[in-house]
């Protein structure tokens, strides 16, 4: 509260002329303050001392206690009921009917048929204890009497003492009254105590089954995030999924609920079980509720995948460890092993690991491959682990393209016959270009004497929605991007989806954010390997993967982007696959630009020599000697058959239709003719070296003269 403000003349000062006396002025700042009602500051009181955290502790801890004790006599009770009555059977009978299981249902009902005839059994035996009790009673007592007397006579004989007939006797009838005194002191308090003993013993039952109301429980109990999942956790999650039909048949099966469950097993970093349906209840209904149900069995939403087996009306639940998927797989087998080679045909590419912790190896043998997903998700270093696995087969050839342009493929300099790499229109016309050169070797392959056999050609675009929203267009108004007929790019990759595969010419593609525009539905599923990181929205999950995929499980919008990177859902026949399922879910593994450039140094070693073209010229006067020189590069020689294909590569409109008769037409006179080297023909690179050198100098020559 502010202070009033003073104003005082000092007595001492005469008076002003024409003034009173001395005047005490007092200039309130502002108001003074009113104390508060009293009711105000009792509510105030009650709120601050219901919102105390040691209030609320106390509170909790009393109805948790209370709880735990009322409770504790309801499961008492229960138990107590199923032990004296046949319910327990009961309800096990119509849990099997509710799974459809008759076999079980007969043998419970057959249970239960047991179990009545003991209980009238033992009814009937009760009806007849009271007249055998009081018989037995009678000869024990006689019997016992009879016994101490006549001990008593056999110790009167030894001790020669006649009263000692009668000793047993008494001694027993003493023992029996101070029987009767112990009870009679101790009777009292066990009357006081039995009571508060007997809630103790509720309250321990309670107390061991958790049976209070979540709010009250203790926060490490309430927080159950990484316990071990058990078949009373499944069913409680399924329970309280909100499916009316559900909840309703676990309520009659009651704690038989279980029954709906396969045997959890361990499966890598998590558990598996199968869940059998009721009647009434659609697999559907539970994979729409993914996120509830991982909320229920106290895991995020990334650690429940939820899949369709074949059996029906069943659906496969995959809950992983508390936090284990965030923690990352080890190196790939390309970069521990530096031995390891490649097989095209037979061998599979070392990947990653499913969620099973097993390692994930896939087939590249004939198909064409898709990888999509969102900006930096991992795309280009699966599809690069991919391309750096197959380079280790000598007799694979490499196109590639690179429509971002950062150096990522740089490592393939040596190994690729053509490597383009940018993003701007003239490398989308480039790519393009490519690609349509790659439709016409395929042509070519596909008109050759049947049983002819092929070197694998793999043509790869990463960043390929740059190509397909390119908005170039050439001399003849063709478009270069777009999804249209006339798009260049799209028709020949179309081509080499519907051909190339026959003749081992395969189509790779890496995209971003699929759409319509920028990933056509055509292209899209003409790929027989699809596989997809973190994406959007679910409408891009079916574009990426298909409609089948989908509606198994495969949920690649619900991978975290940033969290999940390098995880791929794979939809593919060349990959082991679970039984029933449609796709498979795969932690890549992640091979940085160093290791990918030594890999990639180890694949060019197996070479003679690769010379890499980063640009498709055309259109232009060739000198055919030095373009043959260039092809060579650096090999010491080169099969004929191989400088063929890379002169066609070179420039598609001068050496496309050449044949070897061409070729030894150029070389005929000028000593670098082709010859033969271990049985083939060849050209070597010193021999042209020295036509070029000679042809040269007679030139100069010449000039000179």
């Amino acid at each position: 509260m502010s202070e009033n403000v003073v104003h005082l003349h000092k007595p001492t000062d005469p008076p002003a002329p024409g003034t009173g006396p001395t005047v005490l002025t007092v200039v309130p700042d502002a108001p003074p303050a009113r104390p508060a009602p009293l009711w105000v500051r009792s509510g105030r009181a009650v709120k601050t001392a219901v919102t105390h955290e040691t209030t609320r502790a106390t509170g909790r801890a009393v109805a948790r206690h209370a709880s735990y004790t009322f409770n504790g006599g309801r499961i008492v009770a229960r138990r107590t009921w199923d032990g004296k009555t046949g319910s327990r059977y009961e309800r096990m009978i119509r849990a099997a009917e509710a799974a459809g299981n008759l076999e079980a249902a007969e043998e419970w009902e057959e249970r239960l048929s047991r179990f009545r005839a003991a209980r009238h059994h033992r009814r009937m035996d009760l009806l007849h204890s009271p007249v055998d009790a009081a018989k037995g009673v009678a000869v024990g007592t006689g019997m016992g009497i009879g016994g101490l007397v006549a001990l008593g006579v056999v110790m009167a004989i030894a001790t020669k003492d006649v009263t000692a007939v009668v000793t047993p006797l008494m001694a027993t009838i003493e023992f029996i009254n101070l029987m009767i005194t112990i009870v009679h002191v101790v009777w009292g308090p066990l009357i006081s105590l039995g009571p508060f003993f007997a809630l103790l013993a509720l309250w321990a039952v309670g107390s061991k089954q958790h049976a209070a109301p979540a709010w009250a429980l203790p926060a490490k109990v309430r927080n159950s995030e990484g316990e071990p999942i058990t078949p009373s956790i499944v069913v409680k999650a399924l329970r309280d999924l909100g499916v009316p039909a559900l909840r309703n048949a676990i309520k009659e099966m009651g704690d038989a609920g279980a029954s709906m469950l396969s045997p959890i097993v361990i499966a890598g970093c998590g558990i598996e079980v199968d869940v059998t349906l009721p009647s009434g209840v659609s697999t559907n209904e539970i994979q729409q509720r993914r996120r509830k149900l991982a909320e229920n069995l106290a895991r995020h939403e990334h650690e429940v995948f939820i899949t369709i087996p074949t059996a029906a009306r069943t659906v496969r639940l995959w809950v992983a460890d508390s936090g284990a998927l965030d923690e990352p797989i080890g190196p790939s087998p390309l970069v521990t092993d530096e031995t390891m080679t490649a097989d095209y045909t037979k061998g599979k590419a070392p990947w990653g690991q499913d969620l099973r912790g097993d390692a994930a190896s896939i087939s590249l043998y004939q198909r064409h491959l898709l990888i999509t997903g969102l900006s930096n998700q991992g795309k280009t270093a699966a599809l690069r682990s991919l391309a750096l696995w197959l380079a280790l087969d000598r007799s694979v050839e490499f196109w590639m393209g690179d429509l971002k342009g950062v150096g990522d493929w740089a490592m393939f300099n040596g190994l690729a016959t053509k490597l383009i790499q940018g993003p701007t229109d003239d490398h989308v016309i480039q790519v393009t270009e490519m690609a349509e050169d790659a439709v016409e070797e395929m042509n070519r392959r596909l008109q050759a004497p049947p049983g002819t056999q092929f070197p694998l050609l793999v043509v790869i675009v990463d960043e390929a929605q740059v190509a397909f929203m390119c908005p170039a267009v050439d001399e003849d108004k063709r478009p270069y991007g777009g999804s249209k007929a006339k798009s260049r790019y799209f028709t020949a990759v179309r081509k080499i989806h519907n051909q190339g595969r026959a003749v081992n010419v395969l189509m790779w593609q890496g995209t971003q954010d699929p759409t319509d525009q920028n990933l056509p539905k055509l292209v899209r599923e003409g790929a027989h390997t699809r596989a997809s990181l973190a994406l959007g929205t679910e409408s891009q999950a079916r574009m990426a993967l298909g409609d089948k995929a989908v509606d198994g499980g495969a949920a690649p919008n619900l991978l975290r982007p940033g969290l999940d990177k390098g995880t791929l859902v794979v939809a593919s026949d060349g990959i082991a696959i679970p039984a029933g399922q449609a796709s498979i879910t795969v932690r890549t593994h992640f091979i940085s630009t160093e290791d990918a450039t030594a890999i990639a140094d180890r694949a060019k070693a197996l070479r003679d020599g690769v010379t890499t073209l980063h640009v498709i010229e055309r259109g232009e006067d060739r000198d055919p000697l030095a373009d043959i020189a260039s092809v060579v590069g650096d090999a010491s020689r080169v099969l004929t058959q191989d400088v063929l294909k890379r002169l066609a590569a070179l420039n598609a409109d001068a050496y496309g239709k050449w044949s070897f008769l061409d070729l030894k037409r150029v070389l005929d006179g000028t000593g670098a003719e082709p010859y033969k080297s271990d049985g083939r023909m060849v050209i070597g690179r010193d021999r042209l070296a020295r036509a070029l050198a000679n042809r040269d100098s007679q030139g100069s020559a010449s000039t000179d003269g």
